[in-house]
């Protein structure tokens, strides 16, 4: 629950402008580049196999890739936990420190299971969000929290350094494929990379972090968890952090697949995606700030709903009979004329009829259902024709057909289109993730590490979960469009829980705004206590004049009223009575 009115109270080193700054500003940088480690096994397990370096199977590739992104996940509550207790500063330079192990072990395997283990070592580099999020959140006020947390989850954009730069330095280590065992130069790269960077953030950091109460147990310090309000925040988070992890290394196959563009081209469109939405997280902890983390996330989860309903439509083509040609008579076919696209009829007394279909030739008809990339449209294309289903010498009934018609509906999901749609998606991805973390400070200021842990995980988890089922959803329904509707499911399940919440919300604690939300029109008086006849105590009611004349006056609210309805046995002689005192 919600600390009311308990003042926080913090240990370490005095808050100062430049120190806050200076604090934030390495933070941001070190997540950065413990963003980019954490995803590095996405670019680097490719590059081995595509190279035919060592023979793994889907499965393997799936897992392999995905082993890094699931301890990052699983291991952000504990760590979120030990920064609650011994400090941010200690904490992430000692993550960075056994991360960097690990990771230069990558570069010593041979086998699968070497790889495997060594990416569950690496992976603590993702469990520095948390770290950072506790860690951050101390040196600023309340009023600021959001745009400065909002600042250090930029470093997600580490996931695009790595997708553009690190095929670059492979290749440049392998002399482009001239020396393969040159790939092991690049987790020894980013081992060094983790060592230098936490001495550096060692050395220019502060010790900072909430009070804590050495009495305080185990089960104490996960009491917040209890709390349903956690797991509808890591519901949101799944969504726009998991969501934005699984699309990171999702969309290169997808391209690939879809659009049969090369594998760099498909990188440099991922990162289209995956740069700005980890940018602009900064900006959404400004409008988080300004406007309010709730009415943020109205949008964001708006727009997720409504860009992912956008996407859905695959590329397609479908034909469906159309509209077709009938005999206004019976008669014999005298002659069908391709050239002019005419059927003529001859009927028992001699007296000829002339038909004409709409045909298309077989050089139009390969037209309308080419599939070539310069051919794409920006909306779903129509394409209608008649084909004669009748020969010459045939006998024909009144009503009965002589050309049927053809419908071809065409859509090639325009890849520009279709780019700047996942752009969209992924700019309120970027500001989703300030917004949901903008809310743990402010509903749980002691507990920042420990919450801030569990919607992590429930993040990452995310990352992880979702290109599995992903795959299953492509193997079921063999589109790749199915993506999107798991999204657009999951945008509508937050956006339904959320807006129910917030109404009970405002019900509980503003009975008139809800009032008038509700009925913008109605005339409501402010609450007063007034003697219930029915009880005999005194109960505080709400009053609403209603329309007529004269105007008459009810109850619409009462304290003695259960969920807001008004039991049986009350009669409202509560403003009868009360009335006749006064004017008596």
């Amino acid at each position: 629950m919600m600390d009311e009115g308990f003042v926080t109270t913090y240990v370490g080193a005095e808050v100062t402008k430049s120190r806050a700054i200076r604090v934030l500003t390495v933070s941001t940088f070190a997540f950065t580049i413990n963003f980019a480690c954490w995803m590095m096994y996405g670019v680097l397990i490719t590059f081995l196999v595509i190279n035919r370096v060592f023979e793994w199977d889907k499965a393997q590739i799936g897992w392999l890739i995905g082993i890094p992104v699931l301890t990052g996940a699983l291991f952000r509550l504990p760590v979120g936990i030990l920064t609650d207790i011994y400090g941010g500063r200690k904490i992430f330079t000692v993550v960075m420190l056994i991360a960097a192990i690990p990771m230069y072990m990558v570069s010593k395997a041979d086998t699968f299971w070497g790889f495997f283990f060594a990416g569950l070592g690496f992976g603590l580099a993702g469990t520095t969000f948390s770290i950072g999020i506790a860690y951050s959140s101390v040196w600023f006020e309340k009023k600021w929290q959001g745009t400065a947390l909002g600042i250090f989850g930029a470093g997600n954009a580490g996931a695009a350094l790595t997708a553009i730069f690190a095929p670059i330095l492979l290749a440049k280590f392998s002399d482009d494929g001239a020396n393969l065992e040159g790939w092991r130069l690049l987790p020894q790269l980013y081992a060094a990379i983790l060592v230098v960077m936490a001495i550096i953030f060692w050395l220019l950091t502060y010790e900072r972090k909430v009070k804590q109460d050495q009495n305080t147990t185990l089960s104490e310090r996960l009491s917040p968890l209890k709390d349903t309000r956690v797991w509808r925040f890591g519901m949101y988070y799944f969504l726009v952090f998991g969501g934005f992890v699984a699309l990171a290394q999702w969309l290169v196959p997808y391209y690939v697949n879809v659009y049969t563009v090369s594998v760099a081209t498909a990188g440099m469109l991922t990162a289209i995606f995956s740069f700005p939405s980890g940018v602009i997280r900064a900006l959404g902890g400004w409008f988080s700030d300004k406007g309010g983390a709730r009415r943020v996330m109205y949008w964001v989860l708006g727009t997720c709903l409504l860009s992912s309903l956008l996407l859905l439509p695959p590329r397609m083509e479908i034909s469906s009979t159309g509209e077709g040609v009938l005999a206004q008579r019976p008669g014999t076919v005298l002659d069908i004329d391709g050239a002019n696209n005419s059927i003529i009829l001859v009927d028992s007394e001699g007296i000829e009829t002339e038909y004409f279909y709409d045909g298309a030739t077989d050089a139009e008809i390969e037209e309308y259902s080419s599939s070539e990339e310069g051919d794409s449209h920006i909306i779903p294309e129509v394409n209608t024709w008649q084909e004669p289903v009748v020969e010459v010498g045939d006998e024909v009934e009144q009503k009965q057909l002589l050309a049927k018609g053809v419908s071809l509906i065409t859509f090639q999901a325009n890849i520009w289109i279709f780019t700047f749609l996942v752009f969209i998606l992924g700019i309120a991805m970027g500001i989703g993730k300030a917004a949901v973390y903008k809310h743990i400070p402010v509903y749980y200021p002691n507990d920042v590490g420990v919450v801030g842990g569990i919607v992590g995980v429930l993040g990452g988890l995310g990352g992880f979960i979702c290109p599995v089922i992903f795959g299953y959803l492509l193997k079921w329904t063999g589109l790749w469009t199915m993506t999107w509707l798991f999204f657009a499911l999951v945008s509508a399940i937050c956006l339904i829980w959320m807006h129910i919440i917030i109404k009970k919300m405002t019900f509980r604690r503003a009975p008139e705004i809800s009032r008038l939300i509700e009925d913008p029109g109605g005339s409501y008086l402010p609450s007063i206590n007034i003697h219930c006849p029915s009880s005999g105590e005194d109960k505080e009611i709400s009053l609403r004049i209603t329309s007529g004349d004269p105007p008459g006056l009810m109850v619409d609210a009462c304290q003695a009223w259960t969920y807001g309805l008004c039991p049986p046995e009350c009669t409202m002689q509560c403003i009868t009575e009360q009335m006749i005192e006064e004017e008596e």
